[in-house]
């Protein structure tokens, strides 16, 4: 695990979602939702809000599980939202920001693959751990794969002279994710049932495009979103020689991608 660095740059928001690369891997993007509603507690919901809610997949799950709740999806990518709507009419889906969101009624506060985009994503869940009402439950999980090889690779080729001065700041876009005790300090004063625990999924995938494909859609916007065209198109030929070295294929055909995943769920006393 990190330890978070307070010092750290500010993350900054990230543009140009795109629901359609998004939901081309949403089996694999949906499991961690769903095993993280699996550990919320059993016990009736009235209200619920899914923080980073992208095109509806998470929110789906949460409404079958919990079909008579109102149910607010909260994104600030408009596409991400248009894709969610068409998904579930029936939800209030609105454009906002997750740092700001404040809304003392929701029993559930469920955000999957969202916080780590928030600046200071710790002090952010700690005030939403405060706001709960009694037996009111955040559930939250965040990938923590910031080590793996295809995210130092981003941080590598971003580094070298063609690109650094352009990326200088994207590796802050998101934050690192931090050790257990982090959350668990920071959920403990409102929280007295707090779980968290650390899965890692590994995923087989047609080859190296597949991966790209994979990280383009999410972990590679902060840095592809500064470069023009064809600075975008030399970025990902580095990236692609990169990634096909460091996940090789597979005799039975494919290529294996390790992906850890941070989750808590913390219930209000």
């Amino acid at each position: 695990m990190h330890v978070r660095n307070p010092a750290s740059p500010t993350p900054k928001p990230i543009a140009d979602w795109r629901p359609d690369a998004y939901r081309r891997f949403e089996a694999e993007r949906t499991r961690p939702a769903s095993d993280l509603l699996a550990r919320v507690p059993s016990e009736a919901r009235r209200r619920i809000v899914d923080l980073g809610c992208g095109p509806g997949n998470s929110t789906a799950l949460v409404a079958e599980r919990f079909p008579d709740a109102a149910i607010v999806g909260l994104d600030s990518s408009p596409e991400m939202l248009a894709a969610a709507r068409t998904r579930l009419p029936h939800v209030d889906f609105r454009q906002g920001d997750i740092a700001d969101w404040s809304d003392p009624p929701a029993d559930l506060v469920f955000a999957n693959a969202a916080l780590h985009w928030v600046p200071d994503h710790v002090g952010v869940m700690r005030r939403l751990a405060a706001e709960l009402p009694a037996r009111g439950c955040l559930a939250a999980q965040m990938p923590d794969n910031d080590d793996e090889p295809s995210h130092a690779l981003m941080r590598e080729i971003a580094a070298t002279a063609r690109f650094r001065d352009k990326l200088a700041g994207a590796a802050a876009a998101r934050e690192r994710i931090g050790a257990f005790a982090d959350y668990d300090d920071a959920l403990s004063a409102s929280c007295d049932e707090i779980d968290i625990w650390r899965t890692t999924y590994v995923h087989r995938l047609a080859g190296p495009d597949a991966i790209v494909a994979w990280v383009e859609s999410a972990g590679l916007r902060p840095f592809l979103n500064p470069l023009d065209a064809d600075e975008r198109a030399d970025f990902l030929t580095l990236y692609r020689a990169g990634i096909a070295r460091a996940y090789p294929p597979r005799a039975g055909g494919g290529a294996l991608l390790p992906f850890p995943r941070l989750f808590i769920v913390a219930t209000r006393r």
